[in-house]
């Protein structure tokens, strides 16, 4: 989950290769670029971006994209904060044997501390390098079967459009991409660089689904199954009345135990955890929806509207109003 105080971000580098959809990976530089322009104004440094983005290929060379077009790159394989992979069309076992390095470098920036993305076909990349192994991803729907014969053993969740787990991050196409970088640039750049982004690029964008919630993704890999199988009944039931005593209950714990199993597991206790996973459905239907607040407090749990508006605050230093203003207000 982000903590809505900016992370430095300095350097994003974007792999091309023959195939890439160019709209997907020019999507990405656009929006990043955006952050780097918004993120230099807010300090001080008027038009000059703070994000250096560069387009790569696995050996430095120009690719061909889908559409025939030559792509020029601005680079080979790098060390970046930031790695994105577009998608792509075409023979992914060509793609491999013609590009071994590709594997080991994504698991090297991995272990260095680069966060990293895929997009649709995209997410290819980081299961044949192995980060996905026992790890919840998704991809674009055509392609889940094959992906989940090619790659047992990833968790892979056909419902959801975005996953997140250990600074890996799927998503499953060109909208649930954008979401994506949008969250990534609030978790980088602030909260007010991305609500700006977000009313440049994405103020008429209807989307079929609920963006979700980022950020827990890190807290599910751990070797307790029962809390695991636990996260994914609160994720779905997150909005229901209940008490932890019946789940505990239900899942063969005292409540004793299942409070200490759970916070070993995850780092949370379980309240905390559930209020962040209802503030997180709750700012993703402020920023999309323009339900009351009142309706998203009764949505994601809570029927007392007030309460909901102080724990919203306690959560992200902001209001829920607040909130919605920022991103829909068209202002610069």
């Amino acid at each position: 989950m982000p903590d809505y105080s900016a992370t430095p971000l300095k350097r994003v580098s974007i792999l091309a290769t023959d195939g890439v959809f160019a709209s997907t990976l020019m999507q990405a530089k656009d929006f990043l670029h955006m952050a780097g322009l918004r993120f230099g104004k807010q300090e001080g440094l008027g038009l000059t971006p703070l994000v250096q983005i560069h387009i790569i290929s696995p050996d430095g060379k120009p690719v061909t994209a889908f559409s025939g077009d030559v792509l020029a790159v601005d680079g080979t394989l790098d060390e970046p904060d930031l790695v994105i992979i577009p998608a792509f069309w075409g023979d992914f076992d060509s793609l491999i044997s013609r590009h071994p390095q590709i594997g080991p470098w994504l698991r090297q920036r991995h272990a260095a501390g680069s966060v990293i993305c895929g997009e649709a076909t995209g997410v290819f990349w980081l299961a044949e390098a192995g980060l996905l192994d026992g790890k919840e991803a998704t991809t674009y729907w055509r392609f889940f079967d094959q992906f989940a014969t090619r790659y047992p053993k990833v968790a892979l969740n056909r419902e959801k459009h975005i996953t997140d787990a250990d600074d890996l991050y799927c998503a499953s196409g060109v909208t649930s991409a954008r979401d994506l970088y949008l969250y990534l640039i609030e978790r980088f750049c602030g909260v007010s660089v991305a609500q700006g982004v977000s009313r440049d690029i994405l103020y008429e964008v209807q989307r079929s689904y609920t963006p979700g919630r980022l950020g827990f993704g890190g807290q599910k890999l751990h070797q307790d199954p029962a809390i695991l199988q636990i996260q994914q009944w609160l994720e779905d039931h997150y909005s229901d009345k209940f008490r932890f005593e019946d789940v505990a209950r239900e899942h063969g714990m005292s409540i004793r135990n299942f409070m200490r199993r759970f916070q070993a597991a995850t780092g949370d206790k379980p309240l905390h955890y559930l209020q962040r996973l209802r503030i997180e459905t709750a700012r993703s239907l402020l920023s999309t929806t323009r339900k009351s607040i009142k309706t998203i407090s009764y949505e994601v749990g809570y029927d007392d509207a007030s309460f909901f508006a102080r724990l919203f605050r306690q959560h992200t230093n902001l209001s829920p109003n607040h909130y919605r203003n920022q991103y829909q207000r068209k202002d610069s």
